[in-house]
């Protein structure tokens, strides 16, 4: 009997070794466990911070979306700084208000955006805002139309098209036209339909029209409106025009859409324009459907505007990040198009 316990303690004594020794891995398992956790987590949440870090933020201020143009000008900048690219990409539709411009730069500074962009829909009226912007420590690039200001310092750089050379093109085509055709001396009876009022691409366009017809006196200005740089509104004011006078030669549409607008309207009106046609039809844009009606002969000349700014901006950033400093204007170099020039391979 006294074999027999002693054999018992000595197995109660080696059954309770182990279950020490297992519960010792068991707890020595389960802090391993919670350590990897822990330090799992902490390396997640550093690399969510770093990738937070390494994401650049840039506020969009786009005037609207009234055209081919801006349409295309607005998935530019969308492809370009995509969240694959380490962007993030806060855009606002201004809907042809500058006070929804300036709201909206007022609120991207408030957010502590990395960099601002903004397409203004007119020139002047910038000054108050673009100084929060600089004195806020945030880079503001201005892109496509421009902004007039007495203090340059207010935005970081500009990129975009040089509209008055534009419209300088156009009134140089339409001279050598007339001559080829011997209707130099002949009195030109000239529609121009305008696009938005004080926008830089307006007064630009505007201006290069205005010097040709000082500088030929048989060109005679028989309309001025303004179509917003839309189809239905240059419709509109075409149809009302022509109501007054069908003595029109040329029609000087500042966008492809007024010129389709401006195409509704002779086509009511049985007047024929293009290539073959007896109106001369003259717009800017060369966006896809405005190259393609070109190619038709619809439009006798085009003037290229490209509006695939994104890359250019982003070049500028990334000089700013590298410590360089970008030119202060940026002209991008384009050129017209006549319906011999274009293929579909071309547009």
């Amino acid at each position: 009997m006294k074999i027999s316990g002693t054999k018992d303690h000595k197995n109660g004594r080696d059954r309770k070794r182990q279950y020490r020794q297992a519960v010792f891995g068991t707890a020595v398992f389960l802090m391993a466990l919670m350590l990897t956790a822990c330090m799992s987590e902490k390396r997640e949440a550093s690399e969510t911070e770093d990738a937070a870090q390494e994401t650049m933020v840039i506020g969009f201020s786009q005037l609207g979306n009234e055209s081919d143009w801006r349409i295309a000008n607005t998935e530019s900048m969308e492809d370009t700084f995509t969240e694959e690219a380490g962007y993030e990409l806060l855009m606002d539709d201004a809907r042809q208000s500058q006070e929804k411009q300036i709201a909206a730069i007022r609120n991207f500074i408030l957010r502590e955006v990395d960099y601002i962009v903004l397409a203004p829909v007119v020139v002047s009226g910038w000054e108050e805002v673009l100084a929060e912007a600089r004195d806020a420590g945030v880079p503001l690039i201005v892109m496509d139309r421009r902004v007039e200001t007495e203090d340059d310092s207010l935005y970081t750089a500009w990129v975009g098209s040089d509209m008055k050379a534009e419209g300088e093109r156009a009134v140089q085509w339409l001279e050598e036209y007339l001559k080829e055709q011997g209707r130099e001396e002949e009195e030109i009876s000239i529609v121009h339909i305008q696009g938005s009022l004080n926008s830089s691409a307006q007064l630009g366009r505007t201006a290069g029209l205005d010097e040709g017809l000082a500088a030929h006196r048989n060109w005679k200005l028989a309309a001025r409106e303004c179509g917003e740089f839309t189809q239905a509104k240059a419709y509109e004011v075409m149809r009302d025009i022509l109501k007054v006078t069908r003595k029109v030669d040329v029609v000087y549409c500042e966008n492809d859409n007024e010129a389709f607008g401006v195409m509704e309207a002779l086509d009511e009106a049985g007047l024929t324009y293009g290539k073959d046609g007896d109106v001369i039809l003259i717009s800017f844009d060369a966006t896809e459907a405005g190259l393609t009606a070109c190619m038709e002969g619809l439009i006798n000349l085009n003037v290229e505007c490209n509006p695939l700014h994104g890359p250019r901006v982003e070049k500028i950033i990334s000089m700013l990040e590298a410590g360089e400093t970008p030119p202060k204007e940026s002209y991008v170099e384009e050129t017209v198009f006549e319906p011999e020039m274009l293929t579909e391979e071309l547009i």
